[in-house]
């Protein structure tokens, strides 16, 4: 699927562009990624076996999120995931270096 298409359909469930619907999903999105954050937890530090399927699942959530806050914004996924690549080729043009993040200069 590509990012414009998911953007589009996730829009069936978006509040509407207001304040209370940015701040419900801001809140959403930090939710969910502290989801995620918490499988990974418990997987390094509590013994559990390596669950992929939840991880899934609440990546999914917060794609949602995310797509909504971005069509919120009239930002297009597409957009915000070349605008990172743009970013990360100039930080770091021959791929992840520990130097040139230590010194980063933007």
């Amino acid at each position: 699927m590509e990012l414009n298409e998911y953007q589009r359909l996730s829009k069936r469930t978006m509040p509407k562009n207001n304040r209370e619907g940015i701040a419900n999903y801001t809140i959403g999105l930090v939710a969910e990624a502290g989801e995620v954050a918490d499988i990974v937890k418990k997987e390094l530090f509590h013994g559990h076996e390596k669950d992929v399927e939840s991880v899934k699942k609440e990546l999914g959530d917060v794609l949602h999120y995310f797509s909504g806050l971005a069509t919120m914004y009239e930002l297009s996924l597409e957009e915000i995931a070349q605008t990172n690549i743009d970013k990360l080729n100039k930080r770091y043009p021959n791929g992840f270096e520990v130097e040139r993040s230590v010194n980063r200069n933007d």
